[in-house]
């Protein structure tokens, strides 16, 4: 499974503040993308920076995205959605300099619009011509001489037009309305921010399990395989992403994500930006939370296969040589500890109860005393 990760902007690490610099940073730290912020506009001085990290991304196999502006009104009236697609073209410009994969884009309020088939209707026709406007942008790849300062052209696709999830009930971007728009409009791709999904669920990704359901919806309605995705811990209420957080103080949990990733993620072609006010230092946090549920996985299918194996040359049911290590592992741990240990197996597990000691009709067990547990 392609997995790519990095920060949203220039680390907060970097000594030197422009986008080389930062790709240089983010490459020593082990990771290998990285998403240019154009939230509000873009001043022509910064395209000679967009150059150059062109220039660095086509000779590396480093992954550099865009954002567009955070504030749109493409469901407004002509006025309003004119101006939201005028920021959007320097962000189209800006990403070919940058030899972008993804471009992302929020859609913003409903206005008029009720949520529905309607309003799908009309963000996928705006998104088709972007995805047109884009083509247009990267041009023919005939015309060699016209593109030689951008050698990426000729031997890159298009920049993908991402179309981002969004956090508050008012705003268009449900999974499911991006997940549709995404499904008739080529060269648009989902762009999943976990935290703003999180928070419009009400909490709704707690296990491996709600990944993947999530990404199962995502493979039925969307059909594809390349995934972009945001990732940070989130303030929420009601339904509504307030702030974004480090991981470690949301109740959005990044290990179910990296776990449901290592075990059923290879047919993904997955990009993750950290998107948390710690930016690379969370990246990296998710990184190594990878790396660790890759490990496991690892280490268990290598126990899995030599028990698989140990069975068959004493013809017996992997299970029941399961059954047997256990017990051995048990009786070993109780001759260091001179403990009696009752093995936790299928046949023993009804039994431990009742083995727990009764005192005046009530059962009593000895616990630890949480530490954690102010009260």
């Amino acid at each position: 499974m392609p997995l790519k990760l990095g920060p949203a902007g220039v680390p907060l690490s970097c000594k030197g503040r422009t986008i080389v610099e930062g790709m240089d940073d983010i490459t020593v730290l082990g990771l290998d993308a990285m998403e240019v912020q154009t939230v509000r506009t873009i001043q022509p001085q910064h395209f000679d920076q967009y150059w150059q990290a062109g220039i660095l991304s086509w000779k590396s196999d480093f992954e550099m995205n865009m954002h567009g502006p955070y504030y749109a009104e493409l469901l407004g009236n002509a006025r309003e959605r004119n101006r939201t697609l005028s920021k959007m073209e320097t962000s189209l410009q800006a990403g070919k300099i940058v030899n972008a994969r993804h471009l992302t884009f929020h859609v913003g309020p409903y206005g008029e619009y009720d949520p529905g088939h309607e309003a799908n209707e009309q963000v996928a026709n705006v998104m088709s011509g972007v995805v047109d406007r884009v083509r247009e942008v990267w041009g023919d790849e005939t015309e060699e001489e016209d593109y030689a300062a951008f050698p990426w052209v000729h031997e890159s696709e298009p920049s993908l037009v991402g179309i981002e999830t969004s956090g508050r009930q008012e705003l268009w971007g449900t999974v499911e309305e991006v997940l549709e728009v995404c499904n008739h409009v080529e060269g648009t791709v989902p762009v999943l921010n976990m935290g703003h999904i999180h928070a419009r669920g009400h909490g709704r990704l707690r296990t491996s399990e709600d990944y993947a359901e999530l990404f199962e919806q995502a493979r039925e309605t969307y059909g594809g395989s390349t995934f972009y995705c945001h990732f940070a811990g989130v303030e929420h209420r009601m339904g509504n992403a307030l702030h974004y957080t480090q991981i470690k103080k949301s109740d959005l949990k990044f290990e179910p994500f990296a776990e449901y990733l290592a075990e059923e993620g290879d047919w993904m072609d997955i990009t993750i930006i950290s998107d948390s006010p710690l930016l690379e230092h969370d990246a990296m946090y998710m990184l190594q939370h990878y790396d660790k549920a890759r490990q496991r996985l690892l280490e268990i299918r290598a126990r899995d296969e030599r028990r698989a194996k140990l069975a068959a040359q004493q013809g017996i049911d992997p299970e029941e040589l399961k059954i047997k290590e256990e017990e051995a592992a048990a009786a070993r741990k109780a001759q260091m500890t001179g403990e009696e240990v009752v093995p936790d197996t299928p046949k023993n597990k009804s039994s431990a109860k009742g083995k727990a000691s009764q005192k005046g009709g009530m059962m009593s067990f000895d616990e630890k005393e949480d530490e954690d547990d102010l009260f």
